[in-house]
């Protein structure tokens, strides 16, 4: 169909959109002009779209989930439909009201997927008894610790200077957005960033990064998360076992033990508590885990 031909040439070479989105408009428009023919009883044509009610694309819809679509891939074929009406009205002058009464289906948040205490403990100790260089073996342990321990982000961890070594009491974190917080060590961090700073062969001051690499390099995340995944292997856990599992972590086992939320928050960093409250449905979840796996009527 021409018009198809022509939006898709618009959306790639205009909007540029990715080659895989342009492809997925493409099938989704030519399913629903497909639809359209059958529905109408007659092949459809460009004017036809201006007359279309929202029950007509909810029938195509309702009938792509039949086929067993999910509510993500229905919420993406109704995105190329509405992006498709408005080019129609944009450079055809083909408006259709009925398009914002159209709503997608409701996307359930996926809870964060933090370790458990002793995968986190199992991934740090196994970290530093497996690198080959000992200043390695203390520096991924000392990664990984502050990242569980600290709650900090990877870029936020590998973004510190060596003059945070030796470790104090709170260390002064630059977040997103360029804020800065300060988060509180306990021993454990401390002792394994002091560690690390002790067998480190490069200088350590404010003009240089606290975590190398072996080139002598600032540390790229891609190392840790490939360091990681080698762990994952090793100890047989799951692929949500990140790096940023183990903040994950350090704000769930603080909900857990009765951290107050508004203190969990300022911790991570967040600028809205409602990012964090994220946390409460994973405890939630695990409650009622324990609660199915324990009860005699569970």
């Amino acid at each position: 169909m021409e018009i198809l031909s022509a939006f898709l040439d618009h959306v790639s070479r205009e909007r540029r959109l990715a080659d895989n989105t342009v492809e997925a408009y493409g099938h989704d428009l030519r399913s629903f002009f497909g639809f359209l023919d059958d529905h109408l009883g007659e092949p459809v044509a460009i004017k036809a779209f201006r007359h279309l009610h929202a029950s007509d694309i909810r029938a195509f819809l309702a009938k792509r989930r039949r086929e067993g679509l999910s509510d993500t891939s229905v919420a993406r074929v109704l995105s190329a439909i509405k992006t498709f009406f408005h080019w129609l009205d944009d450079h055809h002058g083909i408006d259709n009201p009925e398009i914002a009464f159209l709503k997608g289906p409701k996307r359930q948040s996926r809870l964060p997927r933090p370790v458990s205490v002793a995968a986190a403990r199992d991934m740090i100790e196994t970290a530093e008894a497996t690198a080959e260089e000992p200043w390695v073996a203390a520096r991924d342990a000392a990664v990984l610790t502050l990242l569980y321990g600290g709650g900090l982000r990877i870029s936020e961890a590998l973004g510190l200077n060596g003059d945070q070594a030796p470790a104090q009491e709170r260390l002064r974190v630059l977040g997103k957005g360029g804020k800065i917080r300060l988060v509180p060590l306990i021993p454990a961090v401390r002792q394994a960033i002091n560690e690390y700073a002790r067998l480190c062969p490069y200088r350590l001051t404010s003009e240089t990064p606290l975590f190398y690499g072996v080139r002598g390099k600032r540390l790229q995340p891609a190392i840790v998360q490939r360091g990681v995944q080698v762990l994952r292997g090793a100890l047989g856990l799951p692929e949500t076992a990140t790096p940023h599992a183990l903040r994950h972590a350090f704000a769930t086992h603080l909900l857990s033990a009765g951290a107050d939320l508004r203190a969990i928050q300022t911790l991570l960093g967040h600028a809205s508590l409602s990012t964090t409250q994220v946390y409460t449905g994973v405890d939630s979840e695990r409650l009622r885990a324990v609660h199915a796996s324990a009860h005699p009527r569970g």
